[in-house]
C-alpha cells in the first residue's frame, strides 16, 4: 500500500475515535453549565456560547505556531502531540468545579490540542494532488462520523451515568489514538524549494494578499462562524419542541447523529466530484444548500420533519471545508504546503470562535430562531463570493507550477 494511503487511513480511525471523544460533550454541554450553577436561561445561552467557543479562542493563536514547529520538526510529532493535548485537557475539564473553571480549561484545551489542523497538513503534504479532493473529504467523514455517534453515544451516558464521567471517557479515547498513531504512521520527508522555511507572519501575508487565497480565507471564516453559531444551543433548541425532556441529552444526540451521518456518506462524494470537476461549482452548490437547510430550521414544525431536515443538512455541509483545505493546498506555493495549511486551520478555529460567541449573543437578546436566520444568510453570502470572485485553474496548471518549483530546487 502506498504510503499516503497508509496515513490516511490509520489517521481516519484514529480522527473518528477521537472526534467521537469530543463529540460525547456536545448535547449536554449547556446542561452541564447549569449544573455549574447557571440557571438563567438568558445566561445560560450566552455562556453555552462562550464555554463552546473556549478552546477556539486560544487555538486561534496556536494553531499557526504549532504547524510551524511541525515545519521544523515534523508533522507526525504534532499529531501525536495534539491528541495527548487532548486528552489532558479532557481530564482537567472533568474536575471544573464551576463555569469559570470550566471556560479556563476549554482554554487550555485550545492551546495544547488541535488534532484535527494537525492531521489535516500531514494527510494534505503527503499526498498527491490530484487525489487531495479524495483524502481530505475522506479525512473529513473521520470528523463527521464522529459528530454522528458521538453526540448519541453521549447524550445516553449523560441520562445513564452523569455529566463528569464522559469527559474522563474522552480522555481514554484520545490516550489511545495517540499511541495508534505513533506506532502506525509514518511521516515521509516532504521536498523544499528554499533552505529557510518561511515565518508565521509572512504566511499569514500570503493568505492576505494573494486574491484566490484570500477568497478561501474569506470564505473559511464566514462559513466556519455560519456553521457554529447554533451548535452549542442546539439541545435548547430541541426544548422548543416541548417534548418530553426526562431523556432530552438523548435525543439531542440522536438528532445531531442524523445530520453526522449523511456527513459520513457525502464528505468523499464531493471529495470525488471535487477531484473530476473542479472545487468552485461543487462549493457554491453545497454553500447554497447548507444555507437552505438552516434557513428552514426556523419554519420545521416537528422532530420527525426536523430529523429529514438535518440529513438534508448534513449532506451538503459535508462538502464544504474539505473542499477549502484541499484549495488552499493547490493555490499554496511548494514551500510553504504545510504553513498555508496551518493557516486555513486557524481561520478555521477564528470561525469556530465568532460563531458560537455571537450566536449566544444572538439567541440572547433576539431569541434562537434568529440566529438560523443570521447563520444562513452568511452561508448565501459566502456562496455568491466564490461565484463572483474565485477563478479556478485546471489541476494539471498546479501539477505543473509544482514541477516547475521542484525544478527549480535542483538547479
Amino acid at each position: 500500500m502506498e504510503y499516503w494511503k497508509k496515513n490516511l487511513y490509520v489517521l481516519w480511525g484514529t480522527q473518528f475515535l477521537t472526534m467521537i471523544g469530543m463529540n460525547l460533550v456536545v448535547p449536554f454541554l449547556p446542561f452541564y453549565i447549569r449544573d455549574l450553577g447557571i440557571s438563567n436561561e438568558k445566561e445560560l445561552a450566552q455562556w453555552s456560547g462562550l464555554v463552546f467557543a473556549g478552546p477556539f479562542i486560544t487555538s486561534f493563536i496556536a494553531t499557526p505556531l504549532w504547524g510551524s514547529l511541525g515545519d521544523k520538526h515534523g508533522r507526525k510529532l504534532m499529531v501525536v502531540r495534539a491528541i495527548f493535548g487532548l486528552a489532558l485537557s479532557q481530564v482537567f475539564i472533568g474536575f471544573s468545579q464551576n463555569v469559570y473553571q470550566l471556560f479556563f480549561f476549554r482554554m487550555v484545551q485550545g492551546a495544547i490540542s488541535g488534532f484535527i489542523p494537525a492531521a489535516l497538513t500531514l494527510v494534505s503534504t503527503s499526498t498527491p494532488k490530484a487525489r487531495i479532493g479524495y483524502a481530505l473529504g475522506l479525512l473529513q467523514s473521520a470528523t463527521a462520523g464522529g459528530i454522528m455517534v458521538g453526540p448519541a453515544v453521549g447524550g445516553f451516558l449523560a441520562d445513564i451515568i452523569g455529566y463528569r464521567e464522559i469527559f474522563f471517557i474522552t480522555a481514554g479515547l484520545c490516550f489511545i489514538g495517540g499511541v495508534v498513531v505513533i506506532k502506525l504512521v509514518h511521516e515521509v520527508e516532504q521536498p523544499r524549494v528554499t533552505s529557510n522555511a518561511p515565518s508565521v507572519l509572512q504566511n499569514f501575508r500570503l493568505m492576505l494578499t494573494d486574491k484566490q487565497l484570500r477568497i478561501v480565507a474569506i470564505v473559511i471564516v464566514v462559513s466556519q462562524a455560519a456553521g457554529l453559531m447554533i451548535e452549542p444551543l442546539f439541545a435548547l433548541f430541541i426544548e422548543t419542541f416541548k417534548t418530553n425532556t426526562k431523556y432530552i441529552s438523548t435525543l439531542t444526540g440522536l438528532t445531531f447523529a442524523v445530520a453526522g451521518i449523511f456527513m459520513v456518506i457525502s464528505a468523499p462524494w464531493w471529495g470525488r466530484r471535487n477531484d473530476r470537476l473542479g472545487y468552485k461549482r461543487n462549493l457554491i452548490i453545497a454553500l447554497t444548500g447548507t444555507g437552505i437547510a438552516y434557513s428552514l430550521h426556523m419554519i420545521v414544525p416537528n422532530l420527525i420533519l426536523l430529523s429529514f431536515l438535518r440529513a438534508g443538512l448534513g449532506f451538503a455541509r459535508g462538502g464544504i471545508l474539505h473542499a477549502l483545505y484541499s484549495m488552499t493546498s493547490l493555490l499554496a506555493p511548494l514551500d510553504r504546503k504545510g504553513g498555508m495549511m496551518g493557516i486555513a486551520a486557524s481561520l478555521t478555529v477564528l470561525g469556530n470562535m465568532i460563531g458560537p460567541l455571537s450566536g449566544g449573543m444572538i439567541a440572547g437578546q433576539a431569541g434562537l430562531t434568529i440566529v438560523f436566520g443570521v447563520n444562513s444568510l452568511l452561508l448565501l453570502l459566502c456562496s455568491l463570493i466564490v461565484w463572483k470572485y474565485y477563478v479556478e485553474k485546471p489541476i494539471h496548471d498546479h501539477i505543473n507550477e509544482d514541477a516547475e518549483q521542484v525544478a527549480t530546487m535542483v538547479e
